[in-house]
């Protein structure tokens, strides 16, 4: 799926406006090959027909109360999306690398937007990507060149903590914060982020938020064993472009007690396929049996219905080692991908996860790769009042300029 090297001003305004290009032509009555060449810029909409959009858009935004636009960077297969989506966001433009991931979102957000690939390519040019409240990233941990700032001090050159990020993934989160200024950004990442590199990394990325682009950030580590059977500990970051009234650390979560247990998640018929080969079992007890008697505890971990799991990893798909289910009778199993969906809190009853045209190797993967939707369901819910308020009060002295700019 290709990137437009352009966003003419009738696909930036349906796509802010959350509507798909069908509702789009739909509502301003033209067909199809006339919306192809609005959406191209060979053919430019009547004042009139871009003034319908405007006007519908802003009624859209006023019949749902705490409507927001927001952008899903390094997507994976959208839990970030399906948590803000769930206190009402609507996404408007999404970026995933992967191809396998992007089929995986696809068939699970059928949109009004393309998946975009490299974010590199939009960081270079952020007026590519449509204006949106909020800024949700799961970004890739990666170390930062510190001493940059020691040897640019040297030589009398001026530096930032922003370019000390550059060649990473998060140099490019920045600089769209930077030129889009949302209202609010959530990252997120794995909890070691605040001790890699010593540190390092994390401080950095603290600076970059609070001292140059300016916002209100804090952070927090949550696990997950409150809302699933898994023990998976992520950072949340969340900055407001404006100071308010959250505290993140102050909010009180669900005791982990009360969670639920692996049963809950565990299919009742399950292919035989899953069941671990004679030889792969061997190893992995000889494997665990080596490492006992050097005084580690490496080696597979055995659970059943009524445990909480170890964290799913991305490797999941080798041998299945840091969770497997134990079978009376006969040789443990793998989860199926339907339990790591479940695991991971993507399907649960009356919503459903699509899983196709994928194998289970790459679903392993990205459901490893993954946020637990039920946590960011939570984080959403805690800051959608100070989101609301914040749009809120720039909708009330931004808006009513602009809008008298614009005749």
């Amino acid at each position: 799926m290709g990137r437009k090297a352009k966003v003419t001003r009738f696909t930036k305004l349906h796509q802010q406006a959350g509507f798909s290009f069908s509702e789009a032509i739909e509502l301003i009555d033209v067909s199809r090959t006339t919306g192809y060449r609005y959406q191209s810029g060979t053919g430019e909409p009547s004042g009139a027909a871009l003034k319908l959009l405007e006007e519908a858009a802003a009624k859209r935004v006023a019949d749902t109360p705490g409507w927001f636009r927001f952008i899903d960077l390094f997507a994976g297969i959208g839990g970030l999306r399906k948590g803000f989506e769930s206190i009402g966001g609507r996404c408007i433009f999404t970026s995933e690398w992967d191809k396998n991931s992007q089929t995986t979102y696809a068939n699970n957000f059928p949109d009004n937007h393309e998946i975009n690939g490299d974010i590199r390519e939009f960081s270079k040019n952020p007026a590519l990507i449509p204006e949106h409240d909020v800024l949700l990233a799961g970004f890739p941990c990666q170390p930062f060149s510190i001493a940059g700032v020691s040897k640019k001090n040297a030589l009398g050159r001026p530096h930032g903590f922003l370019c000390d990020t550059q060649g990473t993934l998060f140099f490019d989160t920045a600089q769209i914060i930077k030129h889009h200024k949302p209202e609010a950004f959530v990252l997120e990442n794995v909890k070691n982020l605040i001790s890699h590199d010593e540190g390092r990394t994390f401080a950095t990325i603290m600076n970059v938020l609070e001292k140059e682009l300016g916002y209100y950030v804090q952070a927090r580590v949550i696990s997950s064993e409150p809302w699933v059977p898994q023990k998976r500990k992520r950072i949340f970051i969340v900055g407001f472009r404006k100071p308010n009234a959250f505290k993140f650390n102050e909010i009180a979560l669900p005791s982990p007690d009360n969670g639920p247990k692996l049963g809950s998640i565990l299919e009742d018929h399950v292919d035989p396929k899953y069941t671990l080969t004679e030889h792969l079992w061997n190893y992995l007890q000889a494997y665990r049996k080596k490492h006992e008697g050097k005084g580690n505890g490496f080696g597979y971990s055995l659970f059943g219905p009524g445990d909480v799991t170890r964290t799913l990893s991305q490797r999941y798909y080798k041998d299945g080692s840091e969770i497997l289910i134990a079978q009376p009778g006969t040789r443990p199993r793998r989860l199926t991908p339907r339990e790591c969906a479940r695991l991971m809190g993507f399907d649960r009853p009356g919503k459903p996860f699509i899983l196709k045209d994928v194998s289970d190797t790459q679903l392993y993967r990205q459901f490893g790769n993954a946020v637990v939707v039920p946590v960011v369901e939570f984080v959403a819910e805690a800051i959608k009042p100070h989101l609301v308020e914040a749009i809120r009060t720039r909708d009330e002295t931004v808006e009513p300029a602009r809008r008298a700019a614009h005749g």
